[in-house]
């Protein structure tokens, strides 16, 4: 494993606007190894779209892929445990998610959203494949239902995390490792800057949520996996470390995380 790529371990490669790259997909990918990206992990968001994600994950070797259903996807097929297991077979997928809860997008009886994360961890902890967790204003919920269904018998990944350090500590009790994103650079970020300047280097991630969330300075621009690398210099400058040490942490813990990704991978 060379120290001097990263892994984007949270990419929407299936929901890029490719009218941006005249070379299509193959100018995505090569545009991330000229950045030093050399792995990415594509995240379903619903059964409907899931076989472009296993394609797109079978298509490239350095790409792998999740299954699972959103928390504020309500239209599309609502997964059972046997479902979720039975797609996540396949060797490509080397997570569950993403799931999890999001009250800002989400009101009224959110029952049905709570009981769909409760199905992800299980099967989850069946499957041994890790959780990718989306939480939004429902830390509380989040947290006591990790701790209610056993989720640290598996662990995963608070992605896209923005919220406090106490909060942080919490998941990383519970076995969960903290993915920040480009929303570290955005100036407004103040307290998740606290939060990726004392975070254990064993335990962060980066990722883009590609092509939402671009970071500085392509903030209000497509997002694309290259620009991981931007989330990991910025995140370096904050800890006051080389940019070097946190390419090789947190590409390392991707790896010990989702560990079915090593044994499915020529490094």
């Amino acid at each position: 494993m060379s120290d001097q790529l990263l892994v984007d371990s949270h990419c929407h490669l299936d929901r890029l606007d490719l009218t941006h790259f005249t070379g299509g997909l193959e100018e995505v990918m090569a545009q991330a190894l000229e950045h030093g990206v050399g792995h990415m992990l594509c995240v379903s968001i619903d059964l409907e779209t899931f076989p472009a994600v296993l394609q797109l994950a079978q298509r490239f070797d350095n790409v792998f892929a999740s299954v699972g259903v959103h928390p504020n996807e309500r239209d599309g097929e609502n997964p059972s445990v046997e479902r979720l297991l039975e797609l996540a077979q396949h060797a490509r997928i080397i997570a569950i998610g993403e799931t999890g809860l999001d009250y800002f997008r989400s009101d009224g009886d959110l029952d049905w959203q709570r009981e769909r994360f409760r199905t992800h961890i299980r099967a989850s902890k069946i499957s041994g494949k890790p959780l990718i967790v989306h939480s939004r204003d429902a830390k509380q919920d989040t947290l006591r239902i990790l701790r209610e269904e056993g989720a640290e018998h598996v662990g995963g990944v608070m992605h896209c995390f923005t919220e406090d350090l106490e909060t942080a500590q919490q998941a990383m009790d519970l076995n969960f490792y903290i993915s920040l994103s480009g929303i570290v650079t955005f100036s407004s970020a103040k307290e998740l800057k606290k939060v990726a300047m004392q975070l254990p280097l064993d335990r962060l991630l980066v990722e883009t949520d590609s092509p939402y969330l671009a970071p500085v300075p392509f903030r209000g621009k497509a997002n694309q996996p290259a620009y991981v690398r931007h989330v990991a210099q910025y995140i370096a400058e904050l800890r006051g470390v080389p940019f070097e040490l946190i390419a090789q942490s947190t590409t390392q813990n991707f790896f010990d995380l989702f560990g079915c990704a090593v044994a499915n991978t020529h490094l």
